[in-house]
């Protein structure tokens, strides 16, 4: 199960940092903003009244054996944050499967101390309260439209892409044959050559890029791969990640990781996620932490980054390396 927990974005960071939800719509639109997809089969979870607020998605279960873990995946961060109240999304078909986890939530959550607000159940096209029938809700639902709503058209006026479900925003990670190709060639080109690249020339090539928005040249990401095998070379590639630089960096290591051959992808993968992690966008940072896991489900980086993830910290609780 995974649990992308979603630390609230910064200035240069996707939404506005605030958005008031006044109604069931408001919330199934709010949603998809702050976690940058559609969610299927899944609860998402809307905090407030912490320090430091975030938003949460995890995988519904197949039935109420799985509801256990689900509850604790999104409890114990929002103990550990001392949350003061959630608002519960379940998206699913199944109206008995979401009356079941919206009873277990809504009774360990109140019984942790931490109010919820409401449960609702969309299927994408209408919503109900997920507990069952309640006054003035026909029981045929009540139809929603993403698509028109303020939340969705400011969101994209602020440059932020809303993804159609999880799986579509990972495939964007995906690898590209004909550009990976191109990477192996050059490689394959350095075979013979001495070592690795020092630190201060992988930590100029992505300074430069990410300055300019320019890509790396198939030669250059060849070199900076071979140099990541390094830990000093891999530190000095994210000597100038900030909040301020965070969406640049994104954008210059999902390029590489979509280049990237495979025997060669835990590090810029992980170095992706901790941009994106950095840049407030906690779905992007799994997805690119599912593809580090795809080669090397024990880096450490990437364990370090996922941590973060599923505790919420606050991207300002990370320091470059200098």
């Amino acid at each position: 199960m995974t649990a992308p927990t979603t630390p609230p974005p910064g200035p240069a960071a996707g939404p506005p940092r605030t958005l008031t939800a006044r109604s069931p719509g408001d919330v199934l639109a709010l949603v998809p903003v702050v976690l940058g997809f559609v969610p299927h089969d899944s609860v998402a979870m809307l905090t407030f009244g912490a320090a430091h607020p975030f938003h949460a998605r995890v995988d519904l279960p197949d039935g109420p054996a799985g509801l256990p873990e689900l509850v604790d995946a999104l409890l114990v961060p929002a103990r550990h944050h001392r949350v003061r109240r959630v608002f519960f999304v379940i998206y699913t078909d199944s109206s008995w499967l979401a009356r079941l986890a919206a009873r277990r939530l809504e009774s360990d959550f109140r019984r942790a101390g931490i109010e919820v607000a409401d449960s609702l159940r969309a299927d994408g096209r209408r919503w109900w309260p997920a507990r069952g029938s309640r006054p003035g809700v026909p029981s045929r639902g009540v139809p929603y439209d993403l698509s028109s709503h303020r939340f969705s058209a400011q969101a994209v006026l602020n440059g932020r892409v809303l993804h159609g479900s999880r799986e579509e925003l990972r495939r964007t990670l995906a690898a590209d044959p004909d550009a990976v190709g191109q990477v192996v060639a050059a490689l394959a080109g350095r075979s013979g050559s001495p070592a690795s690249p020092d630190p201060d020339w992988a930590a100029g090539l992505v300074t430069r890029c990410r300055s300019s928005g320019g890509v790396a040249t198939d030669h250059e990401v060849a070199d900076l791969l071979r140099g990541l095998l390094e830990v000093e070379v891999r530190d000095a590639a994210c000597r100038d990640l900030g909040r301020a630089t965070a969406r640049a960096h994104v954008a210059f290591w999902a390029d590489v990781v979509r280049r990237c051959p495979d025997p060669l992808l835990a590090a810029p993968a992980s170095l992706l996620a901790l941009a994106a992690w950095q840049a407030g966008e906690g779905a992007l940072a799994w997805c690119a932490l599912d593809r580090c896991a795809d080669v090397d489900d024990a880096y450490p980086l990437a364990q370090l980054v996922g941590r973060a993830l599923a505790e919420a910290l606050p991207p300002d609780t990370w320091e470059p390396t200098g």
